[in-house]
C-alpha cells in the first residue's frame, strides 16, 4: 500500500498464479478409478493443478475418486468427500462401474439400475446448485477388449467379437449423463465420444489411450485435460465467486 499525493493506492501485483495472495479457486474431481490417483500416471486432476495456474488461475485441485466406486458409493461419501470442501466446481465422472454388468457371476443386470444412476447423478448436480458450486459432467471414456476382460464380460449382452462390444451397455449410461446435463443445464464434457473420435482417425486405436482397457493413460489424460481447461476456464472467469 503507498501513499500519493494523500491519495491511498492498493498495489496489486499479478503472477502466473493469478492475484498474488488470492485465495484458489476449489476444484473437486470425483469420480471412480479413472478419476482416482493410480502411481506415477499424470491423472486429468494433476494436469489441472499444474496448467490452470499458468493460465492465470489459481486452483487448488482435490481428488475426490476412489477405485471401483459408482454412484451408490459416491452418495454416501459426497457430504464429506465433496460438500465438505465448499468447492467452486466440481467435476463428476462416474458410469464404467454404474453400467457394468457382472456376467461372470451370473449377473444379467448392471450394477446400478439406470434409472439410480440418472437419480444419483441429478441428486449431485443439484446439491452442488444448491451450494452455488458450478458442476462439469464428463460421460465415462470408452472401453476396449482385453484377453483378461474377455474371459471376465465376453459373454451376452457384451459382444467379445466386436472390438467395441465392451461398450454396449456403457454406451447407454453415457447417452443418460448427456441427458441430465442437458437438462440440469450443466456443460458436459464427452469423454466417450472424444475417445471414439480418436479411434476412428487413420493408423489410430482407443487401445492407445488406455492402460489396460479400462483406464486413461498419460495419453487418454491429456485428451481428458484439454477438453476440461477451456470449459473450466470459461466457467471460473472472473474468479473464485460461487456459482448459481
Amino acid at each position: 500500500m503507498r501513499t500519493i499525493a494523500g491519495v491511498t493506492v492498493m498495489l496489486m501485483v499479478c503472477g502466473a498464479a493469478g492475484v498474488v495472495g488470492a485465495a484458489p479457486a476449489t476444484i473437486v474431481a470425483f469420480g471412480d478409478s479413472t478419476t482416482a490417483t493410480r502411481g506415477k500416471l499424470k491423472i486429468y486432476a494433476k494436469v489441472l493443478q499444474e496448467e490452470l495456474p499458468a493460465k492465470g488461475l489459481a486452483v487448488k485441485v482435490i481428488n475426490a475418486g476412489v477405485g471401483g466406486h459408482n454412484t451408490m458409493h459416491g452418495r454416501k461419501r459426497f457430504a464429506h468427500d465433496v460438500l465438505a470442501h465448499k468447492p467452486d466446481l466440481v467435476i463428476i465422472q462416474f458410469g464404467i462401474n454404474d453400467a457394468a454388468m457382472d456376467v461372470w457371476k451370473g449377473a444379467t443386470e448392471s450394477r446400478v439400475p439406470m434409472a439410480k444412476y440418472v437419480a444419483n447423478l441429478r441428486l449431485f448436480v443439484r446439491a452442488l446448485k444448491k451450494a452455488r458450486a458450478r458442476v462439469i459432467l464428463m460421460t465415462p471414456n470408452a472401453l476396449r477388449w482385453t484377453p483378461k476382460l474377455k474371459e471376465l464380460y465376453g459373454k451376452p449382452p457384451y459382444d467379445p467379437d466386436d472390438p467395441r462390444g465392451f461398450n454396449v451397455v456403457l454406451t447407454r449410461y453415457a447417452a443418460a449423463m448427456r441427458k441430465v446435463g442437458k437438462a440440469e443445464r450443466v456443460p458436459v464434457i464427452d469423454v466417450f465420444a472424444a475417445f471414439e473420435r480418436y479411434g476412428k482417425a487413420p493408423d489410430k486405436s482407443v487401445d492407445d489411450l488406455l492402460l489396460d482397457g479400462m483406464h486413461p493413460n498419460d495419453k487418454g489424460h491429456q485428451i481428458v485435460s484439454r477438453m476440461l481447461i477451456p470449459q473450466i476456464m470459461k466457467m471460473m472467469k472472473g474468479g473464485r465467486g460461487r456459482g448459481r
